[in-house]
């Protein structure tokens, strides 16, 4: 697979273009992730609150923060050469497995904290993303790289061998996975909006559910989008063409992965903050909550009440 000043260049546009979603949405990652939102009692009103009490650094935050920057080590691993291909695979691969996390989080919130279904989900997931693993060490084994200087051009091949066949098992199983965990979330989803009750609360509720599959949605199409684009990338005609239409098949595949994984993947953290963070601000802190588990214990004193800042609260 020949690699180009085109090819090696496109993914400097894609770090580029994900740092200026990250540039956009700092903000929102300062307020939601760096530092808490909630209002302090009117009690306290006049007094300063120190922004060091204020950080929160749950398992959320701490996988939000790795998949968000992980495109640094991605960016430079992927533009320096193919003799770095490994590396290249195991950020991948430890990205997805961030992402993984996240969705079983999610899951388990929105199906109530079981713990049948949390168990359940880890046994799956954990099943797939060790068997990708291994599989992705063998493929590690069969590639071969070399840098090139052809009529004054760079060019950076390797060659995968018959790992093929491994790559495709990888993306299979990782399809598995998401295709159920999307299933899952419909599912719930689904009874959830059935059963929603006319009072606030059931509309709370119904606006909560909302947000989580809207995202979900997103997040997995990109993700069909992007196993589509390396399907055909299997093909002989452009995996061993260094034609312009190979480059930039190339540059939009690696578009598309800078997006699922370092765009879509952050927001499906993000955009639960932003929603929890609008519900509190305009709520009334000293009415009984009924919260939705997000999976994380950091609670906020709001003066009688204490309110669970890493969950999807309704009431």
């Amino acid at each position: 697979m020949p690699r180009s000043n085109l090819g090696c260049g496109l993914p400097v546009a894609s770090f580029a273009a994900v740092v200026y979603d990250w540039i956009l949405t700092f903000g929102q990652e300062f307020e939601l992730i760096w530092v808490s939102r909630v209002p302090p009692s009117e009690e306290k009103r006049d007094d300063i609150i120190d922004l060091g009490q204020r950080q929160r650094w749950s398992l959320m935050s701490i996988l939000y923060l790795a998949v968000r920057y992980a495109v640094m080590p991605y960016a430079i691993t992927i533009m320096l050469s193919s003799t770095v291909y490994f590396a290249l695979n195991w950020i991948t691969i430890s990205v997805t497995t961030m992402l993984c996390v996240i969705t079983i989080t999610r899951l388990h919130a929105m199906y109530q904290q079981s713990r049948k279904m949390l168990i359940c989900l880890i046994v799956i997931a954990a099943s797939i993303m060790i068997t990708s693993g291994v599989v992705g060490e063998m493929v590690n084994t069969h590639v071969s790289g070399e840098e090139l200087i052809l009529s004054g051009t760079y060019m950076c091949t390797y060659d995968m061998g018959t790992s093929e066949l491994l790559i495709t098992m990888i993306w299979i199983l990782n399809i598995i996975w998401e295709v159920l965990a999307l299933c899952l979330a419909l599912w719930v989803s689904v009874k959830h909006f059935r059963e929603r009750s006319r009072s606030s609360a059931g509309r709370t509720v119904g606006d909560c559910f909302a947000v989580l599959i809207k995202t979900h949605m997103l997040y997995f199409a990109s993700f069909v989008v992007v196993s589509c684009f390396n399907a055909g990338y299997l093909s002989p005609s452009l995996a061993n063409s260094s034609s312009t239409v190979a480059e930039v098949y190339y540059g939009v595949l690696e578009i598309m992965s800078f997006t699922q994984m370092f765009v879509l993947g952050p927001r499906l953290v993000l955009s639960v903050r932003e929603f929890n963070a609008k519900l509190v601000a305009g709520s009334d802190v000293r009415t009984s909550m009924t919260t939705i588990a997000f999976q994380e214990l950091v609670h906020e004193s709001t003066g009688s009440s204490s309110i669970a800042m890493e969950t999807l609260s309704v009431g």
